[in-house]
């Protein structure tokens, strides 16, 4: 399939409200009252006194493993950190909002910084042959990685949904393929599906939503994967699995979910990143935006504990549920 032609019938391209900014399948999620988001607001201000506690464990990772096993097809994921993955399969070894930054926002002095060191440092990583932005919020699009990808390796596709390309290509960034919801694009023997999520974007006072949000599959001859990006529960991961599953590994979001009442359309909860995973059809689900950076209410530990939990009684199972270490590169 070439870019612009649709993945299935179901995934038409993504709806835009009446003032012509992209919105959701659902219309409007809403991110909770005043009430609610201002004392959230004055809250993130405490994360500076914070230590820490209940971040992830992180692993040394040389890359060595990884630079020889590009190119020789054992599938494989490893967590840098956050919403980054870098994943190797059928010959090709990509990453996931990627985000190298250690305070990835517009106001560095005062944005989220890391906990955890990234898993890989960027030196060490594979030839990367594309990267999968699931949209443009600072901490998944961080754009001195982008631009110190692009530059070790010019080669390199950059994958985005609507909007976000001239974003990329200010900073230098050529090689940018701009694809909306149910657009795919054939690269080296894969398929890369740009899939409908459930979130919203936004990098300045007047923007919101003029950019496109996206969740992301990469399928190939023997190997299928997911990469959900940052979403809320909704109907779509049934409609996804149905149409491209079943899946090898999919990456769901399991933090950044409290207050509910604000972050309900647009974060998942544990319960719902493992139920999103079973609607997509995983043989394995392995969780992501969780304990790097301190973004809500709940403890950095509590939603690794709560994945786990939910996965015991469930049809995938616990086997099945992976936490990974940061730097941790295991075999799918």
């Amino acid at each position: 399939m070439s870019v612009g032609e649709p993945a299935d019938d179901v995934f038409s391209g993504a709806p835009t409200a009446a003032d012509g900014r992209f919105t959701n399948s659902a219309g409007d999620i809403g991110h909770g009252s005043l009430a609610v988001r201002l004392p959230f607001m004055l809250r993130r201000f405490g994360t500076y006194f914070r230590d820490g506690g209940g971040r992830p464990n992180r692993i040394a990772n040389d890359g060595v493993f990884l630079r020889e096993n590009a190119g020789h097809g054992i599938p494989t994921v490893t967590w840098i950190g956050h919403a980054s993955l870098l994943v190797q399969m059928e010959q090709v070894s990509f990453l996931t909002d990627p985000t190298w930054s250690n305070r990835p926002s517009p106001v560095p002095l005062i944005g989220p910084s890391r906990f955890v060191a990234p898993g890989l440092a960027m030196d060490d990583l594979p030839p990367i042959d594309f990267v999968l932005i699931s949209h443009n919020h600072y901490d998944h699009l961080d754009l001195p990685t982008l631009r110190s990808l692009a530059e070790r390796n010019p080669a390199t596709v950059f994958y985005v949904p609507l909007g976000n390309g001239a974003l990329l290509q200010q900073q230098g960034i050529a090689n940018v393929e701009e694809l909306d919801w149910g657009q795919t694009h054939a690269y080296k023997g894969v398929t890369i599906h740009c899939l409908p999520a459930q979130h919203w974007s936004k990098r300045s006072l007047t923007d919101d939503r003029k950019a496109l949000w996206s969740s992301w599959a990469v399928i190939g001859a023997k190997q299928r994967f997911y990469f959900a990006g940052d979403t809320g529960y909704f109907d779509g991961f049934k409609m996804i699995g149905e149409a491209l599953g079943p899946f090898d590994l999919v990456a769901v979001p399991i933090g950044a979910y409290e207050p509910r009442a604000m972050m309900r359309g647009s974060h998942m909860n544990p319960e719902e990143a493992l139920r999103a995973a079973i609607d997509l059809r995983a043989s394995i689900a392995v969780a992501i935006h969780f304990g790097t950076f301190d973004l809500s209410d709940e403890p950095l530990a509590e939603p690794p504990q709560r994945f786990n939990e939910a996965a015991k009684n469930s049809e995938l199972g616990s086997d099945a549920a992976w936490i990974l270490d940061i730097g941790e590169t295991r075999a799918f």
